[in-house]
């Protein structure tokens, strides 16, 4: 868990699935959008997840973790390292809003979950993070059941960012929505540095990881 969860914590920290997940609750069908978007990021990650807990197993894994599992943290901090300095250079950037997140004002709940999965599943810096973490879990559990509670525990807490707007929401209606629409306004203004400085600590913190353990 010590090794998953920053993993995780970084997914959710991100704040390219939050903001979506916030404009689905100005949507007209917001309760139906908005949970169906929480259940297709949750699926997603998931699903990244459980795919490379698949390839670990097949690479016969020991006792221990093996040096393979080194290098992929190194790897995997060596990339996000690149990516948050990237965003740290480029955070005052202008760039013009994607082409999805200005069709969400139309957004079904279909729709919203197709986003989500898209979003999860085939954004390479999520993919980075839920392979990180899959192999991880492979390396060092064993057992189909250990196994699946690392990877819901780990889908559970990539997924909480998401989860937090979402549920304030169904329990506390309109009344969040403009507390809401504030932290929207402010990750659309900051989201660059934020996974900059994000990406940035936990690359660090996985390329120490991985050269120790060589």
């Amino acid at each position: 868990m010590a090794d998953i969860i920053p993993l995780a914590i970084a997914i959710a920290a991100s704040p390219f699935p939050v903001i979506p997940a916030i404009l689905l609750l100005f949507t007209p069908q917001a309760r139906r959008s908005a949970s169906a978007f929480l259940l297709g990021w949750f699926a997603g990650v998931a699903l990244v997840t459980a795919v490379f807990v698949a390839v670990a197993d097949v690479i016969e894994l020991l006792d221990e973790p093996p040096a393979w599992a080194s290098w992929v943290r190194i790897a995997a901090g060596a990339g996000l390292l690149i990516w948050g300095v990237r965003h740290w250079l480029g955070r005052k950037a202008v760039k013009p809003a994607p082409a999805w997140m200005a069709s969400i004002s139309s957004a079904g709940p279909r729709k919203a979950a197709r986003l989500a999965l898209l979003l999860s599943a085939a954004n390479p810096k999520i993919v980075l993070l839920a392979a990180a973490g899959g192999l991880a879990i492979g390396a060092e559990t064993t057992g189909l059941t250990a196994q699946a509670i690392g990877v819901l525990a780990f889908a559970l807490v990539g997924s909480i960012s998401v989860a937090i707007p979402v549920m304030g929401f169904l329990i506390a209606g309109d009344r969040v929505l403009r507390p809401l629409g504030i932290a929207r306004d402010w990750l659309e203004l900051n989201n660059a540095a934020v996974m900059a400085v994000v990406f940035i600590v936990l690359g660090i913190v996985l390329l120490v990881k991985g050269i120790t353990a060589l």
